[in-house]
């Protein structure tokens, strides 16, 4: 369904969005459907949570005993979990959110678009914590075309026509973002906010990306609606995102930032043999794959990780479904507590004095003058 427009909402029939409960209004429940009614005949269950059954279905059955494939037992459980799924653990957080100035020349904006691969941007003012609204790249199209459009009066005095009647070098590519008049609007949410209400809202209001902001008014990260389907059907890759093998490099102090879906191959190529996965990676094949492994766990974002050997790890980017991005380094050894360094003093023979002569006689005896 097409976005709002530019700068401006326009209503549209909205015959498909979810119904709209009044206050004193009840909305009474619809009948229960045939699945339904055959699980509950099935396994004798009375009315009672119809969620909590079906949790109960698809933890304890197999795909051949209620008829889903695997595929529709994973998206049931993601739709089951969504409820309780809130936008930050779904968002793409600040240091990632690709944005532009509202004034930067449509020339740059277009070049940014071809780099960046999205259809959407952020814009603000002076800063990210002050955001005016989005540009969508149809928009930018749209305008760039419609300034290019030959009129009649052109094309009558021109002996060899512009190719499809448009003449591009009309388009003033060093004219600001904010002088074409094509920046949307954008939706501002918490982070506390559930992701399954954030759908609904952007059905409703046309505006598929919110910027997320904390107590004090600045930006938190990013949300698309691509962003929270996905938390369903899974990832999401489209024709323009890149084939090239999720990546591991070096940074400038020897440590290395990882893609989690890095193979343990590729990452024990790039960082040595003495990165020792043991047997928490024998069943895996990706780094992420390899921590939850090894934590017994999926490991949370801002969590650091003892292990693998001398490394460890620590998780960059992480949601409720898997780990993205991490940074390892070499795990530094610490100094010995105060008492084992004493206690290894003690130990150790001082070479700087001469060894005690089992043979001397004790002070105050022997060779003094009687």
């Amino acid at each position: 369904m097409p976005d709002s427009e530019p700068t401006h909402d326009n209503p549209r029939n909205v015959s498909n969005l979810p119904a709209v409960v009044h206050d004193g209004e009840v909305q009474r429940p619809a009948a229960e459907g045939w699945l339904v009614r055959a699980i509950r005949t099935l396994f004798g269950w009375k009315a009672g949570s119809v969620r909590d059954d079906l949790q109960v279905v698809l933890d304890a059955s197999t795909p051949d005993d209620v008829g889903f494939s695997a595929i529709e037992r994973t998206m049931l459980r993601n739709i089951l979990s969504l409820n309780e799924r809130r936008i930050a653990d779904v968002m793409i957080h600040r240091a990632d959110i690709v944005a532009v100035k509202r004034d930067i020349p449509l020339g740059e904006l277009m070049s940014l678009f071809e780099s960046a691969a999205h259809s959407r941007l952020v814009v603000y003012n002076e800063t990210l914590d002050d955001p005016e609204g989005m540009v969508h790249i149809r928009d930018l199209l749209a305008f760039m075309t419609a300034k290019a459009r030959v009129t009649d009066a052109t094309k009558t005095k021109r002996k060899k026509p512009f190719p499809a009647g448009l003449d591009l070098r009309s388009v003033d590519l060093a004219l600001p973002l904010a002088d074409a008049n094509i920046i949307r609007k954008l939706l501002y949410i918490p982070p506390s906010m559930r992701a399954i209400d954030l759908l609904a809202q952007m059905q409703a209001s046309r505006i598929h990306l919110a910027l997320v902001v904390d107590e004090y008014g600045g930006t938190d990260g990013l949300v698309s609606i691509e962003d929270i389907v996905e938390q369903i059907v899974g990832e999401i890759d489209d024709e323009h995102d890149s084939d090239e093998p999720p990546s591991i490099v070096r940074q400038a102090d020897n440590s290395f930032l990882a893609d989690a879906r890095a193979s343990l191959d590729d990452v024990r190529s790039v960082i040595g043999d003495d990165f020792v996965i043991g047997d928490a990676g024998e069943e895996v094949e990706t780094l992420g794959g390899y921590l939850v492994s090894f934590v017994g766990r999926l490991p949370v974002r801002g969590e650091v990780i003892s292990g693998p050997g001398n490394y460890e790890v620590e998780v960059l980017d992480a949601d409720p479904r898997r780990v993205k991005r991490v940074r390892i380094t070499a795990r530094k050894e610490r100094p010995a507590p105060r008492k084992e360094r004493e206690r290894r003093r003690e130990q150790t023979p001082d070479s700087g004095n001469p060894q005690a002569n089992d043979n001397s006689p004790p002070p105050g005896e022997g060779a003094g003058p009687q």
